[in-house]
């Protein structure tokens, strides 16, 4: 039987490892509160202007309008990027969103290049040999539109110089505090009848397309301006979508890691006891073996 010494170490290294957890699971807590709120405080505002681009792509002279609503007769090059997280103890956050990107463009009829938001996701693509063209990771906790702008840049630009055909965006969308659900979104060409689930997209109706919008000052100067900061837009919004779910999945992964350590300290608490308990019975046993040989000699 293991000995008590060995026991009291054991149920000490895991009391120590549950109050790292613990702490973990606060200030994920703290974090996935200010992530939520950032989140739907933009999420009004992503989804109007992604409603506002499929309008816009709903026209009947897309094709001239601008160039990034122009669709491509090839399909030879394809942009992914994809938005995990910097750091690990997330649970299968990082697992799932990576597995999730696999699964929708190992096997796609085109070449598929990858910018990867986030170190473990990048880390992930890279050991499975991926062609990632660029990497964004250490974004600040309190994000801006600005700390992402660079992103959403890259890949109109890319885009732009026809060095993609298409680009597709690939993020975990925030559903509740233990649900968060991988989403793929195409992000270029814009697409009529493209939607997200939360949003009553008016582009397109029963009746057929939406009346056409009138530009003033000026059509062009007004679609130089919104069409790539609308598509950014998008970009910075799924990566607060995904800032969030990574806290929320942190959060709930170590509160049941604390759950497991508590469950394992009682555990090897009773194993100590018994130990114990069989350390004094032996004992009282030499001590009783030891009186009756004395007393019969």
């Amino acid at each position: 039987m293991t000995n008590t010494r060995e026991i009291r170490l054991r149920i000490q290294s895991v009391k120590n490892i549950s109050q790292v957890t613990r702490a973990l699971e606060a200030v994920s807590a703290s974090k996935v509160r200010k992530a939520m709120q950032a989140m739907l405080n933009t999420r009004p505002y992503a989804s109007k202007a992604w409603q506002v681009l499929t309008h816009i792509a709903a026209q009947p002279d897309r094709e001239t309008l601008h160039p990034l609503l122009t669709t491509s007769s090839k399909r030879e090059k394809v942009l992914v990027v994809q938005v995990s997280g910097d750091r690990g103890l997330a649970g299968a956050y990082i697992t799932n969103i990576v597995r999730f990107t696999l699964n929708e463009f190992n096997n796609f009829p085109a070449e598929v290049s990858y910018i990867a938001v986030g170190k473990k996701g990048r880390d992930m693509l890279m050991r499975r040999r991926k062609n990632v063209i660029a990497e964004f990771s250490n974004l600040p906790a309190d994000l801006a539109f600005t700390d992402v702008s660079a992103i959403g840049r890259l890949a109109v630009d890319e885009f732009l110089a026809h060095t993609f055909d298409e680009v597709y965006l690939v993020y975990t969308d925030f559903i509740n505090l233990v649900r968060q659900v991988p989403t793929k979104k195409k992000l270029l060409p814009l697409e009529v009848g493209q939607r997200q689930d939360r949003v009553d997209d008016l582009s397109i109706s029963d009746r057929g397309l939406a009346a056409a919008y009138i530009y003033e000052p000026g059509q062009s100067e007004i679609l130089d301006e919104i069409v790539p900061r609308f598509t950014a837009i998008q970009v910075y919004q799924s990566v607060l979508e995904s800032l969030a779910s990574e806290h929320a999945a942190r959060m709930v992964a170590m509160r049941n890691a604390t759950d497991s350590a508590s469950a394992l300290v009682e555990a090897l608490q009773l194993e100590y006891n018994k130990a114990r308990q069989q350390t004094i019975t032996n004992e009282m046993l030499d001590i009783a073996g030891g009186a009756e040989a004395l007393a019969r000699s």
